[in-house]
């Protein structure tokens, strides 16, 4: 456990600076090539903040770097939060590295900082995160309540992007495009990414039982 502590804080900095480094790029990049439909630097960088992969590298990020700088507030009052937080990030994280190379990765095609970044956000952070937890941990932070708890993130977010979307008539994903696929389509694609969020959390579960060690909490 000795050296196990001071790998993990290492490892959970590593993933910090890699998730939030990935962001500030991604935010740089949208403001100095911004789209059609949002034609302003300001706007364009804004609109980031409606990508599930943005959100989830400021969550693994900022969970992340709690667990760097050691004793982490995980068991104090408000401690539930945080581990529901941290469960979401490791899920997110997870899916989203999932979701983009075997969907999204073949219609994209970022240039320069744009490919910086989303190499730092779709491959490096759900690499460095995922692995980070099953090596180092910490442990013990998963429960049944945790994970379900943790699937309000995901319903969250696609409640609020097709809310969004209806509205200003721009989805964020090809495959929440309701003016595209319709309402049907859009649901049992919702419905897919919910059940792999809802089969990895309680994986994680599962796993988090039975390995060993990893950062005291």
């Amino acid at each position: 456990m000795a050296r196990t502590v001071p790998l993990a804080r290492l490892w959970s900095g590593v993933v910090a600076a890699v998730c939030l480094l990935g962001v500030l790029l991604q935010i740089v990049s949208s403001a100095v090539n911004p789209s059609e439909r949002f034609p302003t630097g300001a706007a364009s960088a804004a609109n980031i903040f409606s990508f599930f992969t943005i959100l989830t590298n400021l969550l693994l990020g900022v969970t992340s770097l709690l667990l760097a700088r050691g004793r982490p507030p995980f068991g104090s009052r408000g401690g539930t939060v945080l581990r529901v937080l941290h469960l979401d990030a490791i899920l997110g994280i997870a899916v989203t590295g999932v979701v983009y190379h075997l969907v999204l990765a073949p219609l994209d095609d970022p240039r320069g900082l744009a490919a910086v970044a989303n190499f730092l956000l779709h491959t490096a952070a759900p690499v460095l995160g995922v692995v980070g937890w099953l090596v180092v941990g910490p442990r013990g932070l998963t429960t049944l309540r945790t994970v379900l708890l943790a699937a309000v993130y995901p319903v969250a977010w696609f409640a609020v992007t097709l809310v969004r979307g209806a509205l200003i008539g721009w989805y964020p994903y090809p495959f929440v495009n309701v003016a595209v696929l319709g309402y049907g389509r859009v649901a049992l694609n919702c419905l897919v990414v919910a059940v792999l969020f809802l089969g990895l959390g309680f994986g994680a579960l599962a796993v988090d039982r039975r390995l060993p060690g990893g950062q005291a909490v």
